[in-house]
Parts: structure tokens; C-alpha cells; sequence
């Protein structure tokens, strides 16, 4: 196995895939007898972090590579297994790999690749695009060329940055971009990057993730040479139970399992799910308001409230798992063994951590619901469709209702903080914002009545 990176894609961050990549590294040394490097972020020697140093001299350089005692290996041995090799490990960013379809030669293809990825025609002539590698070719079974793309960091240059850009330097030769294909899976965020991309260019108003996803699809043509099926394709919606197990649970397991005789999930599981549809409903009004003829210059106003409760809806899901998530870690903590001084700083370290994010989960809630919601619900509730008033009270009440959990499940888990100091700045963040919620919802409430009377 030549390599084995580790790739963060969701409810995971790149510590924790060095953590695994690590891990793999060093059970791969010791129950196979052959050398392993780590490359990328979870190498620690800039010579070797890249997969091009560490292969330079390819298999047949890696025996001699072995003795130099810059590259001995991160795990197993330094002597030579020739059936083996060597493997890297490590971790990296997803790549992209992405093809740009024209009616062209190859030779014209090649040359926008060259124009394109990031070495160019060499040193002294670099392409436009970082983390981009690319190549032009053609696809005799379609009768088309393609400019082969790698993106090494889709951060540094997104797929419609690379699509674009192929476009622009096609449109100098007079020669026709048809569309372009993704191959394997795709990063979620990727696409609907793409999407916001032409949201803004032609101003267009979407919210739905589904219609962003389309867009993307359409705008960059991804359905050109066959079909692209998004479960099928973006990586995120590939995935069984992406959306967490209460959270993708349906409404009735939810509730029996809060009425469930277990601590979890429990209130704060509760609160999150409480102000996830007072933001929705909220959503909704909008949506109910935008478009239609008689509301019609309310459409701009609805522009800008419509996102933010849209947007803390859909934030505020992953908290109805993570509250419960927090509390098991707390207990799991608290199970940890304390025979030795070392296993107790070990338990000591966990309880911490586990108490930081019964804090920190509940805290969020309330961060979220008075940057994201109450704002745009009071507008709303003074010009929105009034035939749904009683959306607008309920949607503002569970928002309170929220906003009071958030902030049980914050005051009860201080009492685990031993410092004083510590404690106090977190219940004035917690009173101050829970102040703002009870504010705001009787601002939402009076400019509704006011419309009724």
C-alpha cells in the first residue's frame, strides 16, 4: 500500500485525524514488520510533509533512502522489506477530482490546463490557479475534450473558480466549455460553495440546501455526460445517519425517548430542539410572505430576514445531539478508573473537557438564537403574512422556550466549576444573552398584537 491518507469530512477535525493516522501508522509498523512515514498535516518534518518527497526516488531509490538518518521511518524499522516498500500515512484536505468538458483538441485542452493549474509551464511560468493540478486530453467515446483536474485544496481554488477560469481562457480561443463532470464522491460544502458563487453573480434568492444543490449542478454542468445523482455523489448525503441519532431520528422515537426512563436525552437535547423550530417556523413566515403578489414589495425585506432564521434552524439541529453527547462524555468521565496518580490526572483531564462542553453546547444555543433570530423575527412580525400570526407567537415563544433551556442546562452544569472567577463570567454571559431572549420575544409578541388590533 503505497498510501493511506486520513480526511476530516464531517463531526471530525484534522487533530483527531492525526490522532487516527498516528495510530494507524504505528499498528501498521508493528504487525507487519515495514516502514511507515506520516505526510501531510500529521507529519512533523517540512522535508518530508508532501506525498511527492517522500516518493522521490520511487520504489526502487526507497532502500538506500532507508539508511539516511533524515528518513528514518515514523514507525517501524529502517530496514529494507522489498515486498513491501514503504507507506505513507497521514492527513490531508479532500481532493477533488474534476473534469472540464470542450469541444476541442487536445493540444487546445492541454494548453488551458497549463494556463490553469498552479506549475504552469514551469518555474518560470506559473498557472493562475494554487492547489490546482491539471492535464488537457480527449475522451474519444465522446468525441470531447476534457482539462483533468486535481484540486488539492478546494479552500484555496473551488470547482467553479476552476470552471470559470477554463471558460474565460476557452472563450479567448473560440472554442465551446459544455459542461464539466466530478469523479467519486464530492464534499457537500464544495458544491454548495459553487452555488452561493452564482447566487451572488446573478442575484439570485435561494435558502433551501436541495435548490442550492440543483443550482450548482446546472450552473456547472455536471450533468453533461451522465446523470450526477447527489445521495449518490456528494459524500455527506452518501453517508448513513449523517444527521446524528436523535436528530435523524423521527419525531415520535424523539419524544419516547425523552419520556424514556434515562438522563439522556434530556433538557438540553430538549432546548435545542425547541429553538430549532421557533427559528423554522419563523422561516416559514418569510417564505410565506416572499413571492407573493399582494406582498410583493416585501420581497427585498424578506431577502435578508429569510437566511438568518432559515440558517439557525438548520445550525441548531447538531445541538440536539451534541447536548446529549456532552452529558455521556460527563458521565463516561466520571467512570474513569483513579487507582494511580496517573490515572487520575487522565480522569481529572476528561472531567474537564467533558464539563467545558455541557457549558459550552447549551451557551451556543443561546449565542445562536440572539445573533441569528431575533432580529429578523421582529421585522417579520411587523410586516410579514399575518395570516400566519399564530406561527409568529408560537415560533417567538419556542425561541424563549429555547433561550430558558439553553440557560437551565448552562446554570447547572457551572456548579461543576470549582473556580469562581470562571463561573461568574459564564452566568453574566448566560444571564445577559437570556435577557436579550426575553426582550426580544415580547418585542416579537407587541408588534404582532399591535397588527391585530
Amino acid at each position: 500500500m503505497d498510501v493511506c491518507p486520513f480526511i476530516p469530512v464531517k463531526g471530525v477535525s484534522e487533530e483527531e485525524c492525526v490522532v487516527v493516522a498516528n495510530s494507524f501508522g504505528a499498528r501498521l509498523a508493528e504487525e507487519l514488520d515495514v516502514p511507515v512515514f506520516l505526510y501531510g498535516a500529521a507529519s512533523t518534518k517540512d522535508y518530508r510533509k508532501t506525498m511527492p518527497q517522500i516518493r522521490d526516488g520511487e520504489y526502487e531509490g526507497m532502500k538506500e533512502k532507508l539508511k539516511m538518518e533524515e528518513w528514518a521511518p515514523d514507525f517501524g524499522s529502517r530496514e529494507w522489506v522489498p515486498r513491501w516498500g514503504a507507506t505513507a500515512t497521514g492527513v490531508r484536505k479532500y481532493l477533488i477530482a474534476y473534469n472540464i468538458n470542450m469541444v476541442a483538441t487536445k493540444e487546445q485542452a492541454h494548453r488551458i490546463a497549463l494556463n490553469l493549474r498552479e506549475q504552469g509551464r514551469g518555474p518560470d511560468q506559473p498557472g493562475r490557479l494554487r492547489c490546482c493540478q491539471a492535464i488537457g486530453w480527449y475522451l474519444q467515446e465522446q468525441n470531447i475534450a476534457q482539462i483533468s483536474i486535481n484540486l488539492t485544496d478546494f479552500d484555496v481554488t473551488p470547482i467553479h473558480i476552476a470552471y470559470e477560469e477554463a471558460k474565460k481562457d476557452a472563450e479567448k480561443l473560440n472554442l465551446a466549455v459544455t459542461g464539466s463532470e466530478i469523479v467519486g464522491l464530492v464534499p457537500l460544502a464544495a458544491i454548495l460553495r459553487a452555488a452561493e458563487h452564482y447566487i451572488k453573480k446573478e442575484k439570485l434568492f435561494i435558502v433551501e440546501e436541495v435548490q442550492k444543490v440543483h443550482l450548482a449542478i446546472n450552473r456547472l454542468g455536471l450533468s453533461t455526460l451522465s446523470p450526477f445523482k447527489p445521495k449518490e455523489r456528494i459524500i455527506e448525503y452518501s453517508l448513513e445517519g449523517c444527521a446524528g441519532k436523535l436528530a435523524g431520528s423521527s419525531v415520535e422515537q424523539f419524544i419516547r425517548s425523552v419520556a424514556a426512563r434515562t438522563p439522556a436525552p434530556g433538557g438540553g437535547s430538549v432546548a435545542a430542539t425547541v429553538a430549532a423550530l421557533g427559528a423554522a417556523l419563523g422561516a416559514m413566515v418569510g417564505q410565506l410572505t416572499y413571492g407573493k403578489r399582494q406582498w410583493e414589495s416585501l420581497d427585498s425585506t424578506m431577502r435578508k430576514v429569510i437566511p438568518p432564521l432559515h440558517e439557525a434552524a438548520i445550525s441548531l439541529i447538531p445541538a440536539i445531539d451534541a447536548d446529549t453527547a456532552a452529558f455521556n462524555k460527563y458521565t463516561d468521565a466520571m467512570k474513569l478508573p483513579q487507582n494511580t496518580d496517573e490515572e487520575r490526572e487522565i480522569q481529572r483531564t476528561a472531567m474537564a473537557a467533558a464539563i467545558e462542553e455541557t457549558i459550552q453546547v447549551p451557551l451556543s444555543v443561546l449565542k445562536i438564537l440572539n445573533t441569528s433570530t431575533w432580529d429578523a423575527l421582529i421585522q417579520l412580525a411587523a410586516v410579514g403574512n399575518i395570516n400566519c400570526k399564530s406561527d409568529l407567537q408560537v415560533g417567538a415563544r419556542c425561541l424563549e422556550a429555547g433561550a430558558w433551556g439553553a440557560y437551565y442546562n448552562v446554570k447547572i452544569n457551572l456548579s461543576n466549576i470549582s473556580d469562581e472567577s470562571v463561573r461568574d463570567n459564564y452566568l453574566k454571559e448566560a444571564d445577559d444573552l437570556l435577557e436579550q431572549a426575553k426582550q426580544s420575544c415580547s418585542k416579537v409578541l407587541d408588534a404582532v398584537n399591535k397588527r391585530e388590533n
